[in-house]
């Protein structure tokens, strides 16, 4: 794994449980019993599946259940995960000549060009990252002018809940480290860093009656 700039946004010992968690979970991630990963999916496709692109930067691909619609509307897609055993499983999913795979560390410089990207595509992973202006800034750096910056991430009001990503193995389970994002840091480090946001939405499950927003969207624009 290699960076061209200091990291930052974790301690280590957050960074470290971070990677070995979704290391951990990979071999189980797509099986288990999961509505926010199913709805975070439909969501993705509802906002994105008419658009077409030149250029997608995925961070924090996971094991590729968005890169399969971002392969359908992008001639050349790039998706960074932290985990390595994540990007294998998303490598055996998606054996495609325009799909490029890496690992990387998000809160280092990440390996694309400047003004190179149409669109960058973030879900689930904000929330694993302490402060959020170094994403936003190379989220700008990267973005061609006009291009969109697309997150999807688990409501903040579920966070005051005490929600956290979580996965079990053998009755026990493993509660992810995470930090609390409100809406409003979303939008206020979008403005600081140049972008400007285009559309928000709050999303529920269909399992989700009477009880709180499951996923909020933004979609920000340079």
């Amino acid at each position: 794994m290699t960076c061209l700039k200091t990291c930052r946004n974790y301690t280590i010992r957050d960074n470290v449980s971070i990677q070995t968690n979704y290391n951990d979970w990979a071999a189980t991630y797509d099986l288990d019993r999961n509505l926010t990963r199913d709805l975070d999916q439909v969501v993705t496709r509802k906002i994105l599946a008419q658009r077409r692109c030149r250029s997608i930067l995925e961070i924090g691909c996971g094991t590729g259940k968005n890169t399969i619609l971002l392969a359908e509307i992008g001639e050349r897609v790039l998706a960074l995960d932290f985990s390595r055993a994540m990007i294998n499983r998303a490598k055996e999913r998606l054996p495609l000549d325009h799909v490029t795979f890496a690992v990387a560390d998000l809160t280092c410089s990440w390996p694309c060009g400047d003004q190179s990207v149409d669109l960058i595509v973030c879900n689930l992973v904000l929330e694993h990252i302490s402060d959020l202006s170094f994403i936003f800034s190379e989220a700008f750096r990267t973005l061609v002018s006009s291009g969109r910056f697309f997150i999807s991430v688990l409501h903040p009001f579920r966070q005051y809940q005490g929600i956290k990503a979580n996965f079990k193995r053998d009755q026990e389970t493993t509660v992810i480290p995470a930090f609390v994002h409100h809406i409003s840091e979303f939008i206020h480090t979008a403005h600081t860093t140049g972008l400007t946001i285009e559309s928000f939405n709050e999303w529920w499950h269909e399992d989700d009656q009477d009880k709180l927003p499951r996923l909020v969207s933004l979609l920000f624009n340079k």
